[in-house]
C-alpha cells in the first residue's frame, strides 16, 4: 500500500523483485496490487505519479503479503485513521505483514509492532521509538522479522526483505537468481547492520575493480588468491593490489576476508547448515579456522551469533486486533 509522499524505491524494490522471481519460475508466482486510500493515484517523494490498481476499503479474497511502503509522507499517513484502519483490517487476514522504511510508524499506529522487535530507516529510529514505546525499536538491522510481521531499515533494504521473502517462498537458489538479475549484492542477513561493509564502503571508481568485487561477492567458495584474481582481471598481482589499496585502502586478500565473512553469517541466520558446511561454502579450510575469523570480525563465535541472531524461518499465524470500520 503506498500513500501521498511515498518513497519510489521503496515501492519499487519490491515489486521488481517479485516480477523477476515470477518471470523467473516462481510457482505459484507473484501478482501485486498497489493499493490507496479510495484508488486514488499517489505523488511519490520524487514528485512521479503512480496509479492505483485497487482500494484499501476492497475486500481483497485473499492477501498473502502486505507491504507498507515507506516515504516522507508517513507521517501523515500515520495520522490517518483511515488508513491505518485498513492496514489494521488487511493484515488480520494476511500471512505477513511488513514495512519499509519509515512504513514502519503506519504499523506501529495500527498496533501491529505492539511488543515486538522492529527497525527503520536509522535516521527516524528514535522517533519511532519515542512516539510508540510500546514498540521495540533496534536502529541497526537491515531487517526483522518478529512472528508473521517484518520491518525494514532505509530505502534499498526493500530489496534484502524482499530477496528473504522469495527464499522463503522458493528457496535460496531463485533468491540468488532475482538478486543477479537485479545486480545487486547477495542478500545481507537481517541482522546485518544497514551501513554494513556494501554501503559504508564507498563503491570504488575503478570498473575492474567494481567487476573483481562483485565476482568475489557471487563467489566466495572458489580460489579466490591474488594471483587468481590477477589472471582472470587480466592484470598482475602487483597491480591488482596496487588498484585494491588506491581503491579501497587495503589489499584483495582482506577484501576477501571480509566478504567471505559475511556471506558465512547469512548463511548461519539464514540456514541450518552446519558450520564446517558453512565452512566449505565460504572455503575456510575447516570450522574452526572459520570460527577464529568470525571472533576477531563480529566478537561472537558462530554458533552463538547463529542461536541469538538469526532470523525467524517461519512466521507464526496470529490474529491482529480488528480494524476499524471501513471509510
Amino acid at each position: 500500500m503506498a500513500y501521498d509522499g511515498s518513497e519510489l524505491v521503496d515501492i519499487a524494490c519490491v515489486t521488481t523483485g517479485l516480477f523477476i522471481a515470477t518471470r523467473l519460475g516462481a510457482d505459484p508466482g507473484y501478482e501485486v496490487t498497489l493499493a490507496t486510500l479510495g484508488g486514488r493515484e499517489v505523488r511519490c517523494d520524487s514528485g512521479l505519479r503512480l496509479k492505483a490498481q485497487a482500494r484499501l476499503a476492497s475486500r481483497f479474497e485473499t492477501v498473502d503479503t502486505l507491504v507498507v511502503s515507506g516515504g516522507l509522507g508517513h507521517e501523515d499517513a500515520t495520522a490517518d485513521a483511515r488508513l491505518v484502519g485498513h492496514v489494521r483490517r488487511l493484515a488480520a487476514q494476511s500471512r505477513r505483514v511488513a514495512s519499509v522504511c519509515t512504513g514502519a510508524s503506519v504499523l506501529a499506529a495500527a498496533g501491529l509492532l505492539d511488543g515486538r522487535r522492529a527497525t527503520t530507516h536509522w535516521l527516524y529510529a528514535r522517533r519511532l521509538a519515542a512516539c510508540f514505546p510500546q514498540v521495540h525499536v533496534a536502529p541497526v538491522p537491515v531487517f526483522i522479522r518478529d512472528g508473521h510481521v517484518a520491518t525494514s531499515g532505509g530505502v534499498t533494504a526493500a530489496l534484502d526483505l524482499t530477496l528473504a521473502f522469495i527464499e522463503e517462498d522458493h528457496g535460496h537458489e531463485l533468491a540468488r537468481r532475482v538478486a543477479l538479475g537485479m545486480v545487486t549484492y547477495l542478500q545481507r542477513p537481517g541482522n546485518q547492520a544497514q551501513m554494513s561493509m556494501f554501503t559504508s564502503v564507498p563503491r570504488p571508481d575503478d570498473l575492474l575493480i567494481r567487476r573483481t568485487i562483485d565476482r568475489i561477492t557471487s563467489n566466495p567458495g572458489a580460489d579466490l588468491r591474488a594471483t587468481t584474481l590477477a589472471a582472470w582481471a587480466g592484470v598482475s598481482v602487483r597491480q591488482l593490489n596496487r588498484l585494491f589499496r588506491d581503491q579501497l585502502g587495503e589489499p584483495p586478500g582482506r577484501t576477501v576476508r571480509r566478504i567471505r565473512l559475511e556471506v558465512a553469517a547469512r548463511l548461519l541466520a539464514a540456514t541450518d547448515l552446519p558450520l564446517a558446511q558453512v565452512a566449505k561454502q565460504c572455503a575456510f579450510t575447516s570450522a574452526e579456522t572459520m570460527r577464529q575469523a568470525f571472533v576477531q570480525r563480529y566478537g561472537v563465535s558462530p554458533s552463538h551469533f547463529r542461536t541469538t541472531q538469526r532470523r525467524a524461518a517461519t512466521f507464526d499465524v496470529c490474529n491482529t486486533r480488528a480494524g476499524s470500520s471501513e471509510a
